[in-house]
């Protein structure tokens, strides 16, 4: 490099010091600039995966700079969540996640993090809703008619979940405890494999989001009790909430939002909040996320934040009156 060549590189690192942090990033070229790493702690192919598939690129055009999904599974989704912790709070790693995040922090009191606390919310992106189904063998019409069955025979009845600590898991525990009836856990490994024993009438019920239930629920092969929303879908129209089946008020709807390590510079986190927010807008996002039952629903980072809160609160409750283990 030559002195004049080098003496224009020190001064424009210099300048770009004196910057704050969101003006750094806005002015450095993608040439220079690292890759924005969106971190899944869930498997390829999962609601949370695609929110980040579809963002990622999008983003990337907006910030001017790349943007790579990286998808660190395992624990529960705890791999994953440390991993961005742990991160640089340089606004160059985020997480994807969904409520499973908070429901950890009481499964795992070991834990090394606190999801709430080590981490900073962005903005929400979504909402997905959870449906209870029986297979059409079980005779039950109404989520009504499950509750008293349940309170009839104690423990006869099981339902099945794609593992413990889920979603689907802890929100029949909700239901249980709202409903005071009992009903047997049979956890499988994923969604498939319980799918699958409950279109045979291995199990007798189950929590699932729309999106999975809704062929088998067309085709006949599953029956819709209710949705577990303070709300009727626009799918589903004539499908009540548990509340109206008399059933409890039992609200689980998932959120999926996204989060930085904390210490992130605020001008960072609101930086990707309004981008983000913006990209929800569009069109072709809502295409894609409605494909897997979610709907597109963003937040400022203050509001996401107090409902991470309050939901952590809420599933930190039930874990302690149900007694549920991790292990």
């Amino acid at each position: 490099m030559t002195p004049s060549r080098r003496h224009l590189a020190t001064l424009l690192g210099a300048g770009l010091m004196g910057l704050s942090p969101m003006a750094q990033v806005l002015a450095q070229t993608p040439a220079n600039q690292p890759a924005l790493k969106l971190i899944v702690p869930f498997t390829p192919g999962t609601g949370i995966d695609l929110i980040a598939r579809t963002l990622g690129p999008k983003l990337a055009l907006r910030l001017n700079r790349p943007v790579v999904v990286e998808n660190r599974v395992g624990a529960s989704g705890n791999i994953g969540t440390e991993a961005v912790v742990r991160a640089a709070p340089d606004g160059a790693t985020l997480l994807v996640s969904v409520n499973t995040l908070v429901m950890n922090r009481a499964l795992y009191p070991g834990l090394s993090f606190d999801p709430v606390k080590d981490l900073m919310p962005i903005s929400q992106t979504s909402w997905g809703q959870l449906l209870l189904v029986t297979h059409t063998k079980s005779g039950f019409k109404t989520a009504s008619d499950l509750v008293q069955a349940a309170r009839s025979q104690p423990g006869k009845i099981n339902y099945a979940s794609p593992g413990l600590g889920t979603p689907h898991h802890l929100s029949m525990e909700l239901f249980k405890n709202t409903a005071k009836v009992f009903l047997t856990h049979i956890p499988y490994r994923g969604t498939g494999p319980a799918v699958t024993d409950l279109l045979g009438g291995q199990v007798d019920a189950m929590f699932l989001p729309i999106h999975v239930a809704l062929p088998h629920i067309r085709s006949g092969r599953l029956t819709a009790l209710g949705i577990g929303s303070d709300k009727r879908h626009p799918l589903l129209p004539d499908l009540p909430t548990l509340a109206q089946a008399n059933a409890g008020n039992v609200n689980v709807d998932m959120w999926f939002g996204i989060f930085a390590p904390k210490g992130t510079p605020a001008e960072l986190i609101n930086l990707y909040n309004r981008e983000i927010n913006l990209l929800l807008t569009g069109d072709d996002v809502k295409s894609a996320f409605v494909s897997q039952g979610m709907d597109p629903s963003g937040s400022t980072p203050a509001a996401f934040a107090q409902l991470v809160e309050r939901d952590a609160e809420r599933w930190a409750q039930l874990i302690k009156a149900q007694d549920i283990k991790a292990d």
